[in-house]
């Protein structure tokens, strides 16, 4: 594995940053993340799934990271944590890179409209456009051939990476990170039709996001038609995501890859959304749901809990006998029924 980063600790400082208690040499330094199977003598392992313990005994690791249950089987030092991936988070930040690009200062190819405000050691790449009345926070990044449109918001410590596109008034809070590809402000799909043909409906809102929000790359956030579309704060969004207009997420709700959101749903906090689900228009999903993979929600959900619609694969010969069974359900329900009634009449 290629290593951008030099930073190295040892295993005291990074027990202590953890909250984790060592047992072993604390004075040993570690300079990289790894796992228990391919963890070189230099590299802090971690173990958050019990599938993978039988690596543990063979780890080359300089040592692991993982529940006090499991510091018995340890061969190597460890770091004992009640929650070993919640850890393994944490050290991920410890070793990330620390790349030229988000290194400050403006490249002499960026255009950066003179009207725009640039906080404290702001970073804007090769290509970079920056828009008429924009605002920059402090230590904010906008990476090579980004866009950020007229009178967009940006809050302290966003990251923008290359070839992001923010069209007009969008609101970015803190502590953002934007992904390659990511469109945040374009129209949402509204149009009229007089019975011949389409006529566009312009779209009068914007995009408010949240502080601490993730967008992955190729998602598409539209802006609303006549209120914002809002994304509220710790909101984590996976690649090809496609959030329509007026939608509204609530906090600390993770959307997995190719999600898509119809216009005007509102999605409560706390919610979790599978890879390929698809929301209905104009529904509501309260706090608390999780919805299951390839599912498809077309009624609103007002409790909590989780919920599924799509059916798991099969070998071809048996979907199809189950396809002619599905087509068949009405019929066999209303024989059913008749039979019911039948056997009480006897």
């Amino acid at each position: 594995m290629t290593r951008y980063s030099s930073q190295n600790y040892t295993l005291a400082e990074l027990a202590q940053r953890l909250g984790a208690t060592l047992h072993g040499d604390g004075t040993v330094r570690v300079d990289g993340l790894s796992t228990l199977h391919d963890a070189g003598t230099t590299d802090i392992a971690f173990l958050a799934n019990r599938a993978y313990l039988k690596d543990l005994a063979g780890t080359r690791a300089a040592a692991v990271m993982l529940h006090p249950d499991l510091v018995d089987q340890c061969p190597v030092p460890a770091l004992a944590i009640d929650n070993p991936y919640l850890g393994y988070a944490h050290l991920s930040r410890c070793f990330a890179p620390i790349l030229p690009s988000h290194q400050g200062g403006i490249h002499p190819t960026a255009v950066i409209d003179e009207s725009a405000q640039l906080g404290r050691d702001v970073t804007v790449a090769a290509h970079a456009v920056i828009g008429a009345g924009v605002v920059l926070g402090d230590r904010v990044t906008v990476g090579a051939n980004s866009v950020v449109g007229e009178y967009c918001t940006v809050g302290d410590d966003s990251l923008i990476h290359p070839g992001v596109t923010l069209y007009h008034g969008v609101i970015i809070g803190a502590r953002a990170i934007l992904h390659g590809g990511a469109v945040i402000g374009g129209d949402g799909f509204g149009f009229a039709h007089d019975g011949s043909r389409w006529h566009k409906i312009e779209q009068l809102g914007g995009v408010i996001i949240g502080d601490d929000v993730e967008v992955g790359s190729c998602t598409s956030i539209d802006r609303g038609a006549l209120d914002d579309t809002v994304i509220g704060d710790n909101v984590k969004i996976d690649s090809q995501v496609q959030i329509a207009h007026n939608v509204h997420i609530g906090d600390h709700s993770a959307l997995a890859g190719c999600v898509g959101i119809a216009g005007s749903t509102h999605v409560g906090r706390h919610c979790q959304l599978g890879g390929g689900v698809g929301l209905a228009g104009h529904l509501t999903l309260c706090d608390g749901v999780n919805v299951t993979g390839m599912s498809l929600v077309t009624n609103s959900i007002d409790e909590p809990g989780i919920y599924s619609s799509g059916t798991g694969s099969m070998p071809n010969a048996l979907w199809r006998k189950n396809a002619v069974r599905f087509k068949q359900l009405d019929q066999l329900a209303r024989r059913i029924t008749r039979l019911e009634r039948h056997s009480e009449g006897e």
